[in-house]
């Protein structure tokens, strides 16, 4: 094992920026427990999206969060806050770990860290960046290959010496959450330790979300096959579009969209014997607590498949794959448009039927590698 190097071993207090969603914060949480375990005593804090801070609470690595959205991030606004820096300053941190996607550029958040006085400052880098960082990986992506985003997290905290055993995902819904789930899909008549289906058909961007109408169709699949309950999440941005879906879909479906806090999602997810979801964070809160998990994948970007957790992950290969953009920009998302329903009820079924212990194949069926990307 390599050890920690010196001027990283004295690092007691670590900012870990992420500017990003709660999924990019998720997969960031094996390397951010290898920071943790690496010196006794150490305080983490995270500096995010007001999305990815949320995530505080249920991820144990940490000890603090601090919510900004950075004016060069796709979810700034004109109103967007000024930089933290004296917030910054004021917490005396000894060191900052940037992690980025290979697609962002850590200089501007290294700027802010070495304005705000935060000695230490370590990220991947294309370029070069002189002072803005103290400690510089060189980025091997894209040029020589593309890892999973939590892979690429693992190395860059491995430069300055910090590696852990455990690799999973970091969401750990409260008691009171679960108790709160459990209440939610009981008085929905749901039994929450008999098997049942939870469908997350919400995203951020409109690329990664399945067509609304397919959507419909597999639940109406799903009753037929499986005949097991059904249960629709989202926020409460999202109603409409769950509503819809329900209504299209004529099935007696549960509606939860607007509903549950995000512990109470996280705990609902621990309790469903399969989700279903678009490439969103909900599929990390997943992996996170052990549910398996059919992936809507769309090809936008490579490296976000589900971690660690049983799962099928289902694409429509197409020529203009990997686009990075949050809307098709040929219109048509086709890497999703042409997944069939037909192709999700049967990876719900092949996960169900690998989660009962009874049942082993003769041949087990094809599945997506934890830590692989579309290829």
């Amino acid at each position: 094992m390599t050890a920690v190097s010196g001027t990283w071993q004295r690092a007691r207090r670590i900012l870990c920026v992420r500017l990003d969603s709660l999924g990019d914060v998720l997969m960031c949480t094996p390397a951010i427990r290898a920071l943790r375990q690496a010196v006794p005593g150490r305080t983490l804090t995270l500096l995010s999206s007001p999305s990815g801070a949320a995530a505080l609470p249920f991820v144990p690595e940490l000890d603090d969060a601090i919510a900004w959205t950075a004016p060069w991030t796709k979810s700034a606004t004109p109103a967007t806050a000024a930089a933290p820096i004296a917030t910054l300053a004021a917490r005396a941190f000894d060191a900052a770990v940037i992690f980025t996607t290979y697609t962002q550029s850590p200089l501007p958040a290294a700027l802010l860290c070495q304005l705000a006085g935060i000695p230490l400052r370590l990220a991947h880098c294309r370029e070069n960046p002189y002072d803005l960082l103290s400690d510089w990986v060189p980025d091997p992506e894209p040029a020589t290959l593309v890892r999973h985003e939590v892979q690429r997290q693992l190395a860059l905290v491995q430069r300055v010496g910090c590696r852990s055993a455990d690799l999973g995902l970091s969401f750990v819904p409260r008691p009171a959450d679960v108790a709160a789930a459990r209440t939610r899909l009981a008085a929905a008549g749901i039994d929450p330790d008999r098997p049942w289906i939870l469908l997350h058909p919400g995203a951020s961007a409109a690329s990664r979300r399945y067509p609304a109408g397919h959507w419909a169709h597999v639940l109406r699949l799903l009753a037929e096959a499986l005949q097991l309950p059904l249960v629709l999440t989202g926020s409460a941005e999202e109603w409409e579009l769950v509503d819809g879906i329900q209504f299209a879909s004529a099935v007696p479906a549960v509606s939860l969209a607007g509903r549950l806090t995000l512990g109470e999602l996280g705990a609902a997810l621990r309790l469903a014997a399969v989700a279903v979801t678009n490439n969103t964070g909900p599929a990390h809160m997943a992996a996170a607590v052990g549910t398996p998990v059919v992936d809507l994948y769309a090809l936008t970007n490579p490296q976000h498949t589900p971690w660690k957790v049983k799962s099928r992950v289902l694409f429509h290969d197409v020529p203009c794959r990997f686009c990075y953009k949050s809307t098709c920009p040929e219109r048509h998302q086709a890497c999703l448009a042409g997944v069939e329903p037909q192709r999700v009820v049967d990876a719900v079924r092949d996960l169900l039927d690998a989660a009962r212990p009874e049942t082993v194949p003769a041949t087990a069926p094809a599945t997506v590698p934890d830590s692989s990307v579309p290829t």
